[in-house]
């Protein structure tokens, strides 16, 4: 496994990360999944507080009782749960923020978060409140570093003006290639870590039945794949070809993989054994389908 600095921290997170959030928690073996994974490499594993109602986080913190210090823990809060448990609403507040925090130490049974990150946002928030919330909570050593986990440019442009941000969780792959027109490079040039989500495309870059996805129709992404699979072997999925060319940018931190079962597992791992695949070869398959571009937030 290789592992690639977060420039504005002192972290240095492995290149696939662990999406907790695809994790079926009627399952009884996400501790062994988790610490089979800590076992092949993989030390960033991203949750949320909203994740099965602060489950998740559960489930994260009993698995890495006593290996605590070998892996880096990044969770989201913002979305606040209702009482009557109909759902939850957007809760961007200081206060807010400072009492999620404590939830979510007690649930992941650590005395300090890695990441913490804003699981949302809009341009009407109180942006300025929140960064306060953020920079107090590293002052008090609660959180090491804080991001944000949003898709708008806007809102992401005004987080890299206006606060000390180390990353931004964004999704990005060969079937969304939206944060190439301009955040990929507003945040490089700001030393801003984009940690990629959905490199798969929802399994379709992994080899599940095509279906539409974002603009593109079935035929499309059926062309895609039948490209992809020029640079698969023994050593090479499918899904490797998608990881490989997501982590070719050099903005990208990692890339975060949701993990539900063992066999799941085995395929990221393997990653670090796929055949490296030649820079003008990604760039191709880059080509394949034109970008889709943000319609709204811009």
């Amino acid at each position: 496994m290789r592992y690639n600095a977060l420039k504005n921290s002192e972290l240095q997170i492995s290149e696939i990360a662990f999406g907790c959030m695809s994790m079926d928690l009627s399952r009884n073996d996400n501790e062994q999944l988790i610490h089979a994974a800590i076992g092949g490499g993989i030390n960033y594993f991203d949750t949320a507080d909203l994740y099965d109602q602060g489950k998740n986080e559960e489930v994260l913190g009993r698995a890495l009782k006593g290996k605590r210090s070998e892996v880096i823990i990044a969770t989201k809060v913002g979305n606040q749960l209702r009482p009557d448990g109909s759902g939850w609403d957007w809760n961007p507040s200081k206060d807010y923020i400072l009492k999620a925090v404590d939830q979510s130490l007690k649930r992941l049974q650590t005395d300090y978060i890695d990441i913490y990150q804003l699981h949302g946002g809009t341009m009407e928030d109180p942006i300025n409140e929140v960064i306060e919330a953020f920079e107090q909570l590293k002052a008090a050593g609660k959180i090491r570093n804080y991001g944000i986990s949003s898709i708008r440019p806007n809102v992401i442009r005004e987080y890299v003006d206006s606060s000390n941000i180390a990353n931004v969780m964004m999704q990005y792959s060969l079937l969304d290639r939206r944060p190439e027109e301009q955040m990929l490079d507003l945040l490089e040039s700001n030393s801003v870590g984009l940690m990629a989500r959905g490199g798969l495309a929802k399994g379709l870059l992994a080899g599940k039945i095509s279906t539409t996805y974002l603009n593109y129709k079935a035929q499309e992404i059926g062309l895609l794949l039948s490209e992809m699979k020029k640079f698969t072997d023994d050593n090479t999925k499918l899904s490797h070809v998608a990881l490989q060319w997501i982590l070719s940018h050099t903005a990208v931190t990692s890339a975060v993989v949701g993990i539900r079962t063992k066999e799941q597992l085995n395929e990221v791992l393997a990653y670090a054994k796929s055949t490296p695949i030649e820079s003008t070869a990604l760039n191709n398959l880059g080509n394949v389908l034109p970008p889709v571009r943000y319609e709204a937030h811009r």
